[in-house]
């Protein structure tokens, strides 16, 4: 597939995967990208999947024919694009592996090898291919501490490593569009690194930019500022929608019972509601959208003296991936000493810009009136 006059798609789709680094559900499957430079001095960026050797190599022959690439640029290790490195090097063994210096620390640790025909970059380098030049942007903890950008003059290209990605196969025709896997895996995988995001567009601040090429997901090509935008509200931890996320986790029905009474008063007051079962829904989809809206309601049962375990799971997805400037209102249930919400309140206090919405909602086994009225006060303080 051609970007550009000069760069082609070279990738390949994983409709076998089931769980992406080992924990998020891809039903869609997964885009392993890479892509090639057709220029006086060919260059390859980045490899692919283990699983996807000879059909990498083969999309490689057929986009160069009998020519030989020059360059192999590594912008990210991560196995699901450095897995190949080796191999194609027995292809191609002429070629010049250029990368930083941790990038080739990581693949002596992954390969145990030492690769000797070797270009170490860093911040700011340029690499001359003829009339495209790469521009090498250091971003690090976006997400593994030897990510690299690069950016093509000549095409205005940004190839932006795991940045834009998002989950699924590039041949699934997503219905919900761009943004909702992109989110989920923007914060289930790149989230506590919002700082560095921050430091990678500010070094993008007023280049031009007619592609976005990431290692997952689609070529962006239309509407960059949206992309940016959106990247930008993300990694401030500022909220992008209003309304209110309720999670609930429930032994027997009741709590999740109360859960579905505020849903109600929420939405009879035009509040937009989002509402999960934390035991059943995917977890990784309610870190998603409680860091999509600005309100959150977390509604637990007491267990053990504490909170049930996946609520409490939830809770430290949040907190270690920077958790801030939101507002929370709980609910909690317990038969004979409820402690929810202190043990909630006491998991954020390390978290920055937190306002716990009153009243909290107290359940005594099951739902009774003066739970109902509880739940209108908290509806209405919430709207």
């Amino acid at each position: 597939m051609k970007i550009t006059n000069d760069v082609l798609y070279v990738g390949v789709d994983d409709h076998k995967v089931d769980l992406f680094e080992g924990q998020y559900d891809v039903p869609n499957g997964m885009a392993y990208n890479s892509y090639v430079i057709m220029d006086e001095k060919i260059t390859i960026m980045d490899s692919v999947d283990a699983n996807f050797k000879d059909e990498w190599l083969n999309n490689i022959k057929n986009a160069i024919k009998d020519k030989k690439p020059t360059y192999l640029v590594v912008l990210h290790m991560e196995p699901d694009h450095s897995a190949n490195i080796i191999e194609f090097l027995k292809e191609y063994p002429e070629t010049i592996v250029v990368s930083n210096a941790k990038s080739f620390k990581i693949i002596e640790q992954f390969f145990n090898v030492t690769i000797e025909n070797k270009l170490e970059v860093k911040d700011g380098d340029l690499l001359e291919l003829g009339k495209h030049t790469l521009k090498f942007v250091a971003a690090p903890m976006v997400h593994w501490p030897e990510v690299m950008l690069a950016y093509d003059t000549y095409d205005k290209i940004l190839f932006s490593a795991d940045a834009f990605g998002k989950f699924g196969a590039n041949d699934y025709d997503d219905p919900e569009g761009w943004a909702c896997e992109a989110r989920r895996y923007y914060f289930g995988i790149v989230g506590k690194y919002g700082a560095q995001v921050q430091a990678v567009l500010k070094k993008l601040a007023g280049v031009e930019l007619k592609h976005i090429c990431s290692l997952h997901g689609p070529i962006l090509s239309d509407n960059l500022d949206y992309y940016l935008n959106i990247y930008d509200t993300w990694s401030k931890y500022e909220s992008e929608t209003k309304g209110v996320f309720i999670a609930y986790a429930s032994a027997y029905g009741n709590t999740a019972k109360a859960a579905h009474l505020l849903e109600e008063e929420l939405k009879k007051a035009g509040v937009k509601v989002a509402i999960a079962d934390l035991a059943r829904e995917d977890i990784h989809e309610s870190v998603e959208d409680a860091f999509r809206y600005d309100r959150i309601v977390l509604a637990t049962i007491t267990y053990n003296g504490t909170i049930f375990p996946i609520m409490d799971y939830f809770i430290s997805l949040l907190t270690e991936r920077g958790y801030q400037n939101k507002k929370i209102g709980i609910i909690e249930n317990g038969s004979w000493a409820p402690m929810a919400a202190k043990v909630i309140q006491s998991k954020f206090e390390k978290s920055k810009n937190i306002t716990f919405v009153e009243p909290v909602v107290k359940i005594l086994s099951a739902p009774n009136d003066n739970t109902l009225t509880t739940i209108k006060e908290l509806a209405n303080n919430l709207k």
